[in-house]
């Protein structure tokens, strides 16, 4: 069994320095976690780092959103409450009732869902800042009237309704 749940590659560089150090520092720590589960050591530590970053993470994501006028639910922010909740959820089970279990089912599932939700979701959260000129670095807006306009509530698929 590889200590790598996810290798890092081409496919997952957005091109937003900002955003692609934080999706590399993602898959560190996710790697990290592995490294963990498999040593047989306690693995919880390196979730909970996981998990902390993550919660980061995606508030760093929310708050571009919010920025920039992405409708404030929409398909992307619930898949990053569902992430979180899911992750929350397994800290509680190792914690509250030492099952450690669904730490290895959720680093899985982590390495299976990371890079299609950074190759679609976040890419597409990169293409519109660059459509409303959003400055993540500076917070500024190049075309604040566009913001007005620029709502997206969906995902752009039937499979991802509001």
């Amino acid at each position: 069994m590889s200590t790598t749940a996810l290798a890092w590659n081409d496919k997952l560089v957005l091109n937003q320095p900002q955003l692609d150090h934080t999706h590399e520092e993602f898959v560190e720590l996710l790697n990290a976690f592995g490294a963990a589960l498999q040593s047989g050591g306690d693995a919880l530590p390196a979730f909970q780092a996981l998990l902390t970053h993550t919660e980061a993470h995606f508030a760093m994501e929310e708050a571009w959103m919010a920025a920039t006028g992405f409708d404030p639910v929409n398909c992307h922010s619930s898949q990053h409450a569902m992430v979180l909740n899911v992750m929350r959820e397994v800290v509680r089970h190792a914690t509250e009732l030492n099952d450690r279990e669904p730490m290895s089912i959720v680093l899985n599932e982590l390495a299976q869902w990371f890079p299609a939700h950074a190759e679609m979701m976040d890419a597409a959260l990169v293409f519109h800042m660059s459509q409303v000129g959003y400055d993540p670095a500076s917070g500024s807006l190049a075309q604040p009237l566009a913001r007005e306009n620029a709502s997206i509530s969906g995902c752009g698929n039937q499979g991802c309704s509001d």
